[in-house]
């Protein structure tokens, strides 16, 4: 229960530390507010990975997208490490990198043994950049591109079929000898079928967000159920595809536990259904969309807590159909990512209508974080350079774009503020950069990666210059000299 005064305004940003202590494995990050390495200095700012933030304002400038490096990493060892303890056969978790596709992230979850989920060309060019083994990257989108396609045949990574249209293409494109020169030896071309699993749509509903529901019937995503039949005897004659496995994602921010075990058990009916065509299933993909704790009355379960009925029921239908124990592969973003990222403000003006509302404008808004005006995503917000302050004003966090929407937080609960504070805005480590814009041709924000004290550069500041580089002026628009 959180503390608050009578009038029930709460005490101070405190109030968002880790309650357990820092660094704690136990603690699941997808649970928490801040990173698991906040704590307030003895100047009473935020602290994480060891870094002021004020000071990390200071030196990098502001909005700033601040990377816990130690809450990722635990993240990503709670969910691998789950995997091995419940689970009796062979195991893979995936970093949806649609969460936040950079270099340094994906580098991160590669090197705690995870693999990455892509969706785009762009993020399989950044996986593989990376150093990320392409046997370790698998391919998702509802509509891949012919060129999409062939870098990832050239790659030899996984491709994950969504539809009918892609299935043909690809049976197209693996017959073009001419056009899938790999990647890795130009010289030669390997003779492997390519390998894909099957997206299939399992039809089960889920309280989330309607943007963010992907498993029910009536969704963009994936064969239709009704099409078993005629899709494993498709691929069953297929010579130049290798399908080793099925997938299925029900939605995203995601607190219950039993539509995820129901998932599970609908897979290995279809595992079974698939081997009546001779198609051998060695991988299940139940996807990801475990919830994260962005307010205080969110409650999701632990990684660990959504890791282990998913295994036992795998385990269990697989024994109940006399079937071997499939590869198991999952694929969390926001779970991992989320609650490591922290976006670091400068406020800037003030505006009070009496009676009514108190804005305080920051530096940013709806470009470096859309999910408020899209998703209508609710934040909680702490004054950094100032923690230990009492909450005694009500005021909505608006952002500086020429849009009424540009409203970061509404209704939140702060200290006495004035220009120059430091506001963080907590949990945005996911579809915060990722979805990022230049609107109103706002350069994007930089990004670091905070572990031990060290801070460094991760996403470089974007410039003015950078705004224009890709800009194009024919010569009868430029101004004409003398």
């Amino acid at each position: 229960m959180v503390s608050t005064h009578p009038a029930g305004v709460q005490l101070s940003g405190r109030q968002y530390l880790p309650q357990t202590g820092n660094n704690n494995i136990n603690i699941s990050p997808n649970q928490e507010i801040l990173p698991l390495t906040a704590k307030v200095n003895n100047q009473d700012h935020l602290e994480i990975g060891g870094c002021d933030v004020t000071t990390l304002v200071q030196q990098f400038g502001s909005p700033l997208y601040i990377l816990d490096e130690e809450t990722l990493r635990t993240a990503c060892r709670q969910y691998r490490e789950s995997f091995q303890r419940y689970y009796k056969g062979e195991s893979q978790v995936l970093y949806a990198s649609k969460a936040w596709s950079c270099l340094a992230v994906c580098a991160i979850a590669a090197s705690e043994g995870l693999g990455i989920d892509v969706v785009s060309g762009g993020e399989l060019y950044t996986a593989l950049n990376a150093g990320v083994s392409p046997d370790k990257i698998y391919f998702h989108g509802n509509n891949k591109s012919r060129e999409e396609l062939i870098l990832a045949i050239q790659s030899g990574c996984t491709i994950v079929v969504d539809n009918w249209y892609e299935l043909r293409s690809l049976v197209e494109i693996s017959g073009d000898k001419e056009e899938l020169t790999p990647l890795s030896s130009p010289s030669s071309l390997s003779p492997s079928p390519v390998r894909i699993m099957l997206r299939l749509t399992p039809g089960i509903e889920c309280h989330t967000h309607e943007y963010i529901r992907t498993g029910h019937l009536d969704s963009k995503f994936g064969f239709d159920p009704n099409d078993l039949d005629e899709l494993f005897a498709f691929v069953s004659q297929q010579s130049v595809l290798n399908c080793v496995g099925l997938h299925a994602h029900i939605g995203s921010q995601i607190f219950e536990r039993q539509p995820h075990q129901d998932l599970a058990a609908v897979m290995v009916q279809w595992m079974s259904k698939a081997a009546g065509y001779g198609l051998t299933v060695t991988e299940l993909n139940v996807g990801g969309g475990l919830g994260i704790k962005y307010t205080e009355s969110d409650d999701p379960p632990s990684i660990e807590e959504w890791v282990k009925p998913i295994c036992e029921v795998i385990q269990q239908a697989c024994a109940a159909e006399n079937l071997p124990l499939p590869k198991l592969l999952c694929e969390p973003g926001r779970s991992l990512i989320a609650t490591a990222c922290v976006t670091a403000y400068t406020i800037g003006s003030s505006k009070v209508i009496p009676g009514i509302r108190t804005y305080i404008a920051v530096d940013g808004g709806m470009s470096d974080n859309p999910r408020p005006i899209t998703y209508q995503s609710v934040y909680r917000t702490v004054v950094a350079n100032r923690m230990s302050a009492s909450l005694t004003q009500t005021a909505t966090i608006a952002g500086k774009h020429c849009e009424s929407g540009d409203i970061l937080i509404k209704d939140a609960q702060l200290p006495k503020t004035e220009s120059g504070d430091i506001l963080v805005v907590m949990a945005t480590g996911a579809y915060n950069y990722s979805m990022a814009s230049n609107y109103n041709r706002l350069p994007k924000s930089a990004a670091v990666v905070v572990a031990n004290g060290e801070a460094n550069l991760i996403l470089q500041r974007e410039t003015y210059q950078d705004l224009v580089r890709q800009d194009c002026l024919p010569e009868r628009l430029k101004k004409n000299e003398g």
